[in-house]
């Protein structure tokens, strides 16, 4: 072999290296400083487009992007039975560390109503993100233009008032009418209530006028609440909302309030490096302005939760469905 050849052979071995090279670091294989923020992830989210748990968990994926704090997300709605589908299926990726899911009370509610036995505190706790007012939202020509104009029909008679939303049996879009029929004297065995699969189908039954009242999170309509096809009657919180034209229930004469929630999980078995690094990614998240924005920009409440005090968060929640359940003899 003459010494060209060897030198020709030399330096395709080389750029072959670099390719190989090149190649890995765009795959995410990179591990350890800089590589981090070009790791790919996915992200699960587990009800359809527009709805609340597609809207916080793109939200923080396009943070965290934009921050590079990662790299690009593939994120996917698994859909069904609210949530549960999505969260069986993240327990069954037992070990896979470059994998998170959007989550909240509703998918708490839905494996218990669903009787399935993927609890959340199986999973792998991120973190809590944000809270989250419920509204009661008309379309709006609605017959309703206050509040106490839906109490009066609904006490008066309890099946002529159908109500939607976005979360199923346990959610919290179900959860908030039946604990405000209770408190203002209406069996919650006779509020009629309608599933939809997320925000979106919500939206378009309300529009349609398929039913009288939407319960859900109002950064959910934003759209139709500018444009002024759907409006909100009242929040479910202690304080009005800075983007929501509406008062509190408190202040319509109702007295409950309700806090829905949303946060970040990974799936059960990955390593305290793999957990501490995924906790880390979403704790810079928080510090970001792209998130402080997007927490303003959607009416959202910040409350932020990591470690210990999100796991025991958690326990908590899958004891306070049960118990309301119960209450509401609704299991």
């Amino acid at each position: 072999m003459t010494s060209t050849r060897r030198t020709h052979r030399a330096r395709a071995a080389v750029a072959l290296a670099l390719v190989a090279a090149v190649t890995l670091s765009a795959c995410g294989v990179t591990r350890g400083g800089e590589g981090e923020a070009n790791r790919r992830l996915s992200m699960y989210i587990p009800n359809s487009p527009g709805g609340g748990y597609d809207l916080t968990g793109r939200a923080a994926a396009r943070v965290l992007e934009d921050a590079e704090l990662s790299g690009r997300f593939e994120v996917t709605n698994v859909i069904g039975a609210g949530g549960t589908v999505a969260m069986q299926r993240l327990l069954n990726e037992e070990g896979v560390d470059d994998l998170v899911m959007s989550m909240g009370l509703g998918v708490v509610g839905a494996t218990y109503t669903n009787e399935s036995d993927a609890r959340v505190s199986d999973a792998t706790p991120i973190a809590r993100l944000i809270e989250d007012q419920e509204a009661l939202i008309v379309p709006k020509d609605s017959r309703f233009r206050t509040v106490q104009d839906l109490v009066k029909a609904w006490k008066a008679d309890p099946g002529s008032v159908t109500i939607g939303g976005g979360s199923s049996p346990g959610g919290p879009d179900h959860l908030f009418p039946m604990q405000m029929a209770k408190t203002i004297g209406v069996d919650p065995k006779q509020v009629k209530y309608i599933v939809y699969d997320g925000g979106g189908p919500l939206t378009s039954a309300l529009l349609g006028k398929k039913i009288d009242v939407g319960t859900s999170g109002p950064s959910e309509f934003e759209g139709q609440l500018k444009d002024g096809s759907l409006r909100v009657l009242a929040v479910s919180g202690a304080e009005r909302l800075d983007n929501v034209d509406a008062p509190t229930l408190q202040e319509s004469g109702v007295d409950m309030t309700f806090a829905n929630w949303r946060g970040i999980l990974a799936p059960p078995g990955i390593s305290a490096e793999s957990r501490d690094r995924l906790v880390a990614m979403f704790t810079k998240m928080h510090q970001t302005k792209g998130w402080k924005d997007a927490v303003e920009r959607n009416g959202w409440i910040d409350s932020f939760a990591t470690g210990e005090e999100f796991a025991t968060f958690l326990r908590e929640q899958d004891e306070r469905v049960e118990t309301t359940l119960k209450e509401l003899g609704l299991t």
